[in-house]
């Protein structure tokens, strides 16, 4: 079985490489990553040299390379990782996302349908529903939920969500959709919350918080997911979609607090900044079926996933380090200088 996994350099996906060379030893893993400033090489470092992995870097967009990736290699099942995923940037400059999520998802659909490929899964994201009311703690998103964007990024993944379905219902291609609640864990680029604030905690700089920090996220440790796609490229029925949620609610004051405590700094580092245009207030995840269909339920508490995430930066500055000291650091200062 040799399984494509784009966007393999990012966050999810390289956590997903490493999971699938560990739980499948017949399996080989082929990455195939642009290396935006998302995708980082030094993630792969500990599975470069590995007999059942190959790294390709390319952009999903290039047909030919795609193409000629796909004649190489024959891959049995594509994972899609690859995407621009941070609602900022995409408020900012909406077209890369609209080129990348969507036009990059019908390239490596076209190729799976020449190659005939078993099964094709699309990551997709929990924000392709819009919000929920912060004071409906009872409403939970399903898979029968309208979609209801809220963001150039979220209406991105949406329009891709649909393309798939649409080539699933047309061309017959097999496939099947995860949209999945706020990932944490290891590797995460640092202009997400939780590892931004690890960073920033950890060189005592403000911890910038959109308005008063009262949005609530359901938060699912990047292991758990990785799980979930597994049984879901392997067990779930084609032309599905699949929910996958934590049931770990919290608030984005009382994340950044945590890690406050956590790391021995002060709440007076927080500043709470002008917030996020149409920025969504709650997400919650409702993931019956995929429990009920697949046997998936999450195995890693918040507390236990977050004191393992924070012990993960501390082992590994050098990794985050060498991001922050780089181009990040024009686009950090422009999203949060003169808030």
């Amino acid at each position: 079985m040799t399984i494509l996994v784009t966007g393999g350099a990012g966050f999810i996906g390289s956590n997903f490489i490493f999971h699938m060379l560990e739980a499948h030893p017949g399996y080989r893993i082929v990455c195939l990553d642009k290396l935006t400033y998302a995708g980082n090489l030094s993630t792969l470092r500990q599975v470069m040299d590995h007999s059942r992995f190959r790294f390709v870097k390319a952009d999903i967009c290039d047909r030919e390379a795609v193409f000629s990736l796909f004649e190489e290699e024959r891959p049995d099942i594509v994972v899609n990782f690859a995407a621009e995923t941070h609602v900022d940037r995409s408020i900012d400059d909406p077209g890369i996302f609209l080129r990348t999520n969507i036009m990059g998802t019908q390239t490596l659909m076209d190729a799976g349908l020449r190659y005939g490929i078993k099964r094709y899964h699309q990551v997709s994201t929990d924000e392709v529903y819009g919000d929920l009311p912060l004071d409906r703690p009872d409403l939970f998103f399903t898979e029968e939920t309208p979609v209801r964007t809220s963001s150039p990024y979220s209406a991105s993944k949406a329009s891709a969500d649909l393309l798939v379905m649409a080539y699933h219902r047309t061309f017959g291609l097999p496939v099947t959709v995860s949209r999945c609640s706020n990932n944490y864990g290891p590797y995460q680029f640092p202009e997400k919350l939780i590892p931004l604030m690890i960073a920033n905690c950890l060189n005592d700089k403000p911890l910038p918080v959109f308005g008063q920090g009262l949005n609530v996220r359901d938060w699912l440790y990047v292991e758990d997911h990785c799980r979930a796609i597994d049984l879901i490229i392997h067990k779930g029925r084609t032309g599905e979609v699949y929910n996958v949620g934590g049931h770990n609610e919290m608030r984005n004051i009382d994340i950044v607090r945590l890690i406050c405590r956590e790391l021995g700094k002060p709440e007076s580092l927080i500043t709470y900044v002008t917030d996020r245009k149409g920025h969504d207030l709650r997400y919650a995840i409702d993931p019956a079926k995929i429990h009920r269909e697949l046997g998936w339920l999450p195995e890693t508490r918040f507390e236990d996933g977050i004191r393992k995430t924070i012990a993960w930066y501390l082992e590994n500055r050098t990794w985050w380090e060498e991001i922050v000291s780089g181009e990040y650091r024009d686009y950090y200062a422009k999203m949060y200088g003169n808030r």
